[in-house]
């Protein structure tokens, strides 16, 4: 059974010492995942644009992906048990005629920051957004 597929938007990431919070949207709706405050401040990094002395293991992953000629397809989140998600990233690679879909299980915060740093869609499913609770403001 093939699950509809909903657009999300990054809306804003909080951070404290013990945990960040990616914030995450619809038109309908805006959930919160925790992730560790270490994967915050990588987000942070990739969403202003800051330069970093080295490159991190999501630089080093694109770069990867750029010299075997593979994109980030896409991000869909789809599964949540409690208030752990789960995520799939979504790789394509044209050989010639030949396109390869790669789909891999991942935490959603390495595949949310794989996704802002190739402009990526990230989806969830329609049960992952009905199972969510809401953020208000």
């Amino acid at each position: 059974m093939l699950s509809e597929l909903i657009q999300l938007t990054f809306d804003k990431i909080m951070q404290t010492r013990a945990y960040t919070v990616v914030i995450l949207g619809t038109k309908e709706k805006r959930f919160a995942i925790y992730t560790d405050p270490s994967i915050g401040k990588i987000l942070q990094m990739y969403l202003t644009d800051t330069e970093k002395a080295r490159p991190l293991t999501h630089d080093l992953m694109s770069s990867i992906f750029t010299g075997l000629n593979v994109r980030v397809k896409q991000v869909v989140i789809n599964d949540v048990q409690e208030t752990i998600y789960y995520a799939r990233l979504f790789l394509e690679q044209e050989l010639g005629e030949i396109r390869h879909i790669l789909e891999i299980d991942a935490r959603p915060s390495d595949c949310i920051t794989l996704a802002l740093l190739t402009n990526a869609p990230v989806f969830c499913t329609r049960e992952v957004l009905d199972k969510t609770i809401p953020v208000e403001e």
